[in-house]
């Protein structure tokens, strides 16, 4: 096995949420979350996982506004 080689079980979803790149190339990641069945497994937990995804959302969209006001 070479070093980019992945076992089935190493697979697991995950959620990145990152803003648009900024002028020096940087891409801030806001949120990177892996993903595993207990997220969604009942309405509760599901709600948490969009909760801390709509955080990682809003804090994107408020990070677009300074970066526009830099370029201008």
């Amino acid at each position: 096995m070479n070093a980019h080689s992945i076992d089935q079980g190493d697979l697991m979803a995950r959620i990145i949420v990152t803003a648009d790149p900024t002028e020096q190339g940087e891409t801030p990641v806001l949120l990177e979350e892996r993903v595993y069945p207990v997220h969604v497994a009942s309405d509760h937990a599901a709600a948490q996982l969009i909760e801390r995804v709509g955080w990682a959302i809003n804090d994107a969209e408020s990070r677009e506004p300074t970066e526009l006001a830099r370029s201008a």
